[in-house]
């Protein structure tokens, strides 16, 4: 019993756990032993029971390549635990292959109590997910974490993932206490009810913060902070929330964009629970979203460009799994935006402490969170204003900072872009009075070409930075367009309506001729859907940027009827779809840079048809816009 107890006790992660449920495990293990060179586990062939801890000897584990030669040999001695991370994020089949060295000795742990403990322990738990995770960011252990038959078994479950909701899930019980606990208590509570996060109760029912273990270890034990002190003096905020009715994948992908752990689950106007980041992850083993924590892991600029460059695969599996493009376009906005904050945060690190708050904003399809696999930089930085002695400084920093962020991003991938939106263009780096009166400009001094030019501002979203300084912009476009604005839309659909659909008088697909083949601009050809919802999301004072949530937003408002949010969505999405897996193929397959021309010989009849139909719909649109807009239904 000692014996067992000392292995525990030493071993990571079980020394993360109280002695007396290390006495209680000791009481669920089945002692093992192998004779010399036994092979115990085959990689992705053997299931796994549950996980070994070694007490004596060692085990050798290793992949097996094409040529059954042993790649990634390792060697694990006394008190390693082999087979967590396969029983949490590869179905139970060993990720390696493991050969007992002589005289080894191992305690067997059942995976039922495995997860229990799992389940228990969030600090236990997260071992395991963080350490597969920087395992994955090892170019050769991922390719062998991955052989392409399992990989394509299992990259991801979409029937479940992007199906199931997520009241179907287990939530955690809240722990809550009110504002003037002291930390310690809290510390305490968490403890008693095994949570990594307690949450803070103003009154029954109004939560306002929340604490974590880790903000424990960094504001109170870190800084030897009065632990007598109230919880509020600690408290996270803001807190953030997901009704019941959201889908998983929704779930996931909104706790990346806010960079948060948990998750408050509303229903009826109640909370019912909380979810954690990592327990929802670990149900995603081969998921994209394992991914995109590796990316969050990823420490160097090569890393981050050869992240970037995984993208494609991921695209393509995606797709070829019937993944809807909105939600792969979701992907990729989290994947760039994942190593966008990497950047900003080392730039930050870099030149210290900026002179003023500010916000890191992107614009057009990167605003839009519609990015495709052929992107550049669309960028600005709006900073808060300061006292007239202050200003050159405050903006030669801004300056210095917006050039460093954009030259790295390039060196990543994210090309400069040619009509020079970014905030390394001195032009749309500024103090937020300054952005005001840009957009009072663009919105008063309407000429088309100020129209076609800035438009892409209409798509702005905050990504860095003090969130409050992009609150009050939109509050005060918010103000503006209450204002009579018809010049601008008049405008804005006119701009709107300059490209039409390329169909032929008999109603097939216009192209014209690139080298040998006959192509239209696929992404031309989507244009009039984004521009002209864009148009109606202004006019009704709706700020949020995706064309599907504008789309949405329009429907509940009573502006489209279900109709036709129902064509426009399908067919923009439909479109999308054609044209990602288009240029996944050129950067995976053909090794070529991508492109927005389509070959209509490359397009199935199927696909010709569903276009051409898609064409129609987008025709009869521009034709509604122009009775609405312009009052001119013929030209």
């Amino acid at each position: 019993m000692t014996d067992r107890f000392q292995v525990l006790k030493n071993a990571v992660p079980f020394n993360l756990l109280p002695d007396e449920v290390l006495m209680g495990v000791v009481d669920l293990l089945e002692e093992v032993k192998y004779t010399k060179d036994t092979t115990v586990y085959h990689q992705e062939v053997s299931k796994l029971r549950g996980v070994d801890i070694i007490a004596a000897g060692e085990y050798e584990s290793f992949f097996y390549d094409s040529a059954q030669n042993k790649r990634l040999l390792d060697h694990h001695r006394v008190g390693y635990c082999y087979g967590g991370i396969s029983v949490l994020l590869n179905r139970r089949k060993s990720l390696r292959t493991v050969i007992a060295k002589k005289g080894t000795v191992v305690y067997f742990l059942h995976r039922r109590d495995f997860r229990a403990l799992c389940q228990a322990y969030d600090a236990f738990f997260h071992f395991f997910t963080t350490d597969y995770g920087k395992r994955m960011l090892n170019d050769e252990f991922a390719h062998f974490a991955k052989r392409p038959a399992a990989f394509e078994e299992s990259y991801i479950a979409s029937e479940q993932l992007y199906s199931r909701k997520i009241e179907s899930l287990e939530y955690r019980e809240i722990v809550a206490c009110p504002p003037d606990t002291p930390v310690y208590q809290v510390a305490q509570m968490m403890a008693e009810h095994k949570v990594s996060c307690s949450f803070v109760e103003e009154e029954p029912g109004k939560i306002i913060g929340f604490v974590t273990d880790i903000t424990l270890r960094d504001n109170v034990v870190a800084r030897q902070a009065d632990a007598q002190l109230p919880v509020k003096n600690f408290m996270d905020n803001p807190i953030v929330t997901i009704n019941a009715q959201a889908y998983i994948y929704e779930a996931i992908l909104l706790m990346f964009q806010t960079n948060t752990r948990y998750l408050l689950v509303e229903q009826n106007g109640q909370f019912r629970g909380f979810l954690s980041r990592n327990r929802l992850l670990s149900e995603q083993a081969q998921s994209p979203f394992m991914f995109i924590q590796s990316v969050k892991l990823a420490l160097s600029l090569d890393e981050l460009k050869g992240k970037w460059q995984k993208v494609p695969e991921i695209v393509t599996q995606l797709l070829s799994r019937g993944v809807n493009a909105e939600i792969v376009n979701q992907v990729i906005t989290t994947v760039a935006d994942t190593i966008a904050l990497k950047v900003i945060q080392g730039g930050l690190d870099e030149m210290g402490t900026p002179p003023a708050k500010f916000v890191f904003m992107v614009l057009g399809s990167e605003g839009r969170k519609e990015q495709t696999l052929k992107t550049d930089q669309d960028n600005a930085i709006i900073y808060e204003d300061k006292a007239n002695e202050q200003r050159e400084l405050v903006r030669e920093y801004f300056l210095k900072f917006a050039d460093l962020i954009s030259e790295r991003l390039d060196q990543i991938g994210f090309s400069f872009c040619t009509g020079g939106f970014m905030a390394k263009n001195p032009k749309w780096t500024h103090s937020l009075s300054h952005w005001k009166r840009n957009y009072t400009s663009w919105m008063q001094d309407i000429v088309p070409e100020t129209v076609m030019n800035f438009s892409t501002f209409f798509d702005c979203r905050y990504l860095y930075g003090e969130k409050s300084i992009m609150d009050e912009l939109q509050e005060f476009l918010d103000q503006e367009l209450q204002q009579p604005m018809e010049r601008l839309y008049f405008h804005m659909a006119k701009n709107a309506l300059q490209y039409e659909p390329p169909l032929t008088f008999f109603r097939n697909i216009r192209t014209f001729t690139v080298g040998s083949q006959e192509v239209f601009n696929i992404k031309k050809a989507m244009t009039p859907i984004v521009d002209l919802v864009r148009v109606y999301a202004l006019q009704n004072c709706i700020f949020v940027t995706n064309t599907g949530e504008r789309l949405a937003a329009l429907k509940e408002k009573g502006i489209f009827t279900e109709k036709q949010y129902l064509e426009l969505i399908q067919s923009y999405y439909y479109l999308m779809s054609v044209r990602l897996k288009k240029q996944a193929n050129q950067i995976t397959r053909d090794k070529a840079e991508p492109e927005n021309y389509m070959d209509v010989r490359s397009l199935t009849k199927i696909e010709q048809v569903t276009i051409i139909e898609i064409f129609k719909i987008i025709k009869d649109f521009q034709a509604g816009i122009k009775l609405k807009f312009t009052n001119n239904l013929f030209g």
